[in-house]
């Protein structure tokens, strides 16, 4: 889909304007660089646009708040003046009849608003699988979408992948954290089954191609890589990457709700992420033809040099999008804090304040690197079993870690916490760990008038039962003994690092 000049004028015409919704998940945050790459305009659908303001440069992406289920009204605004649209939008940690339902309602949502605002085409990502051999629910839910799509006026080109290798997906993760700390591992069956992974830059690419080619409008076309392996010889073949020896068992008893507990315990993504993906392995997810890469022309990585780029990109901490930063599941997310934080809704408070001398960038700089491989400054130890607590009831523990050691955008994912608001002087953390109600940690730099600064660290809480009420007056002493160590070890931080800082300087 490329712009035209008109034949009276020399002025050419604005290029197209392509609508991505899911910018916030992991391929939907990389798509939208690519589509700047080549000139186009570029709106996002966002719930909460916030996530997605600076992240590619100011004035070069429009936001439009809406949603596909919760607010089908808004995406008029959202798909007027559209020549064309994404649909990325895949709530992997759903599950169930209700939840295929949602996918449904929202696809046919979305192709009514395209069909009244003249929209040309849509591209849609979905999932590889043959409908006959009982595919999974999930891998269900997608064929359906992309039928409820099709089902419109609007030409839709559906591309279906299985496996997406790259930095921060939940697939490569998985088969990371599974590979490196498993010198023996213990398997299903399904391990044998066969797929067809994609590396992360070729799907990139199928998806921008398809958009480019008239021809694609339309079909359903089946990409994946040079490769089809079985899940068996995938581990092998990360692990020689990776210089390790491994040995795979297989077992006839491992269900693939037992292995989605298991992935849980050893691996950051949670069972309800990981259950989707073990039982979509179940049956073969291999291209049926080479109609894509025939008509889109795209050259494919193999399996092995997939792996290597993408371990050369988490090494070198370049996960520009991650697995856990979008939000999960079918229902809205909940509320930002100044919504709930209302004195008659009962909500409950620790704050710990502590005076420095330490310069604001030095005291942001250590709120931000908090969580993941550095830690929470204090009684880690303390934290690893809420973790493991967490992950042991079905959470996201702290083995989630985080996408960046030091950058911070609004909806990041840190451990089993969620970036809700962040600034230069200010960070607040929604807890995603399973407690009886909603919980946050605020970080706040406050100048006092004596020209001194002070961390101002505040836990909130908002109980849901009786249980919060005793989960929060049980856990007080502990609280207090974790939170005001963590406030005066990020304050201890901050004065030395800004001290090194003034050392350098004075050297210089």
């Amino acid at each position: 889909m490329q712009s035209e000049r008109s034949p009276q004028s020399p002025t050419p015409s604005p290029p197209p304007r392509i609508l991505v919704t899911g910018a916030t998940g992991y391929i939907g945050g990389r798509l939208v660089p690519r589509l700047l790459e080549r000139g186009y305009r570029v709106r996002c659908l966002a719930r909460d646009p916030r996530k997605l303001a600076g992240r590619w440069g100011g004035g070069e992406v429009e936001v439009a708040r809406g949603d596909v289920v919760l607010d089908p009204d808004g995406l008029d605004h959202a798909l007027e003046g559209v020549d064309a649209a994404f649909y990325l939008i895949h709530a992997m940690g759903g599950g169930g009849a209700e939840f295929a339902e949602r996918e449904r309602d929202g696809a046919r949502a979305f192709a009514e608003a395209a069909a009244r605002n003249g929209v040309k085409r849509i591209v849609f990502l979905g999932g590889l699988g043959r409908r006959q051999g009982q595919p999974s629910a999930h891998l269900r839910s997608r064929h359906a979408t992309g039928d409820v799509l099709r089902s419109g006026s609007v030409p839709v080109t559906e591309l279906r992948a299985a496996m997406i290798v790259g930095s921060g997906s939940a697939a490569f993760e998985m088969l990371r954290h599974l590979t490196e700390k498993l010198p023996v591992m213990v398997c299903p069956r399904w391990v044998e089954n066969r797929t067809q992974p994609i590396f992360i830059g070729d799907a990139l690419a199928y998806l921008v191609a398809a958009l480019e080619c008239p021809e694609a409008a339309g079909r359903v076309l089946d990409i994946g890589g040079p490769d089809v392996l079985s899940y068996r010889q995938m581990m092998l073949a990360f692990a020689r990457v990776r210089g390790l020896r491994r040995r795979v068992l297989t077992v006839p008893v491992l269900t693939p709700r037992l292995s989605a507990y298991w992935i849980n315990l050893v691996t950051p993504v949670p069972a309800s992420i990981a259950f989707p993906l073990v039982e979509g392995l179940k049956s073969e997810t291999v291209c049926e033809n080479d109609e894509a890469r025939q008509l889109l022309g795209v050259p494919l990585t193999p399996f092995r040099e997939a792996v290597a780029r993408a371990l050369a990109d988490t090494d070198a901490r370049r996960v520009p999008t991650r697995w856990s930063g979008a939000h999960r599941g079918g229902g809205d997310p909940p509320p930002p804090l100044d919504a709930a934080a209302l004195p008659e809704r009962g909500l409950l408070k620790d704050e710990q304040v502590v005076t420095t001398g330490a310069a604001a960038p030095a005291l942001a700089a250590a709120v931000a690197r908090i969580g993941g491989d550095a830690g929470w400054y204090y009684a880690d130890w303390l934290w690893d079993i809420r973790g493991a607590i967490d992950r042991a009831l079905g959470g996201a523990g702290v083995r989630r870690g985080r996408r960046h050691p030091e950058e911070v955008s609004v909806g990041d994912a840190i451990d089993f916490w969620r970036v809700e608001d962040h600034g230069p002087d200010r960070m607040l953390l929604r807890a995603e760990m399973k407690v009886p109600g909603r919980a946050w940690l605020g970080f706040r730099i406050r100048e006092d008038e004596d020209g001194t600064r002070a961390l101002v660290q505040s836990a909130y809480y908002l109980p849901s039962s009786v249980w919060g009420y005793l989960y929060w007056y049980l856990l007080a002493p502990i609280h207090f003994f974790v939170f005001r160590g963590m406030a005066k070890a990020i304050v201890r931080w901050a004065e030395q690092d800004d001290a090194a800082r003034a050392s350098k300087e004075i050297a210089a």
